[in-house]
């Protein structure tokens, strides 16, 4: 993973998808993102019991998964897969892997509807999985937008996973006087109902805890 944060290449993709994002008035979507996708796709590969080379497969997912966007929002996913196999055959990955990562940027946009190997699936749940405040740009200007708000209202963040019960548990605390729950299902209920399809394929369950009561 760090081989690839110290990638040139890489980190200028990252930071131009970003910026491209900012202007377009998006949430977040730079070094802090793809890390956090990062680590917790790893994590949930890891704790699920799978080998090195798959939990290593699903950070570097992490990592790539939105430099697309440097070239504009729509079909981000596809582009973004394009963009990582420039920097991983940089990197010296064999084309099996990089096209295993490829997938996965592919297929972490819900619209897919297929979730080929573990590495696409733990990319969605860790990608859909990072809700929380930090993202928000502008906290002085959250009114006109639902997704600053549902992002603001997020002040606590969780993703824990149970290997024993093979379940995947995202807790949120949303602060209901700056967006209702509502709205979070209004914007995220597409997003939920494929980090439930991406758990299946993990041979586990997805949970939702939104203020310590059972959504999903």
């Amino acid at each position: 993973m760090e081989s690839v944060l110290r990638n040139q290449k890489a980190a200028l993709y990252i930071e131009l998808a970003d910026e491209y994002l900012r202007q377009l008035g998006y949430t977040e979507h730079g070094i802090r993102h793809v890390k956090i996708v990062a680590s917790s796709a790893y994590h949930i590969l890891k704790k699920l019991g799978f080998g090195e080379k798959e939990t290593e497969l699903a950070a570097l997912a992490g990592l790539l998964h939105d430099v697309g966007n440097l070239a504009g929002r729509h079909e981000h996913h596809r582009m973004g897969a394009l963009l990582a196999k420039e920097v991983l055959e940089e990197l010296g990955y064999d084309l099996r892997d990089t096209a295993t990562v490829m997938t996965a940027i592919v297929v972490h946009d819900e619209s897919e509807g297929v979730i080929p190997s573990p590495v696409a699936a733990a990319l969605i749940i860790a990608d859909k999985a990072d809700v929380h405040r930090s993202r928000v740009r502008k906290v002085n200007d959250i009114k006109g937008d639902i997704h600053d708000r549902v992002n603001f209202a997020a002040t606590e963040s969780d993703l824990n996973i149970d290997p024993a019960a093979r379940i995947i548990t995202l807790n949120l605390v949303i602060d209901t006087r700056i967006s209702h729950v509502i709205e979070y299902f209004e914007i995220f209920l597409t997003r939920m109902k494929g980090c439930r399809e991406a758990a299946r394929r993990l041979e586990s369950e997805f949970q939702l805890f939104i203020n310590g009561l059972r959504m999903a």
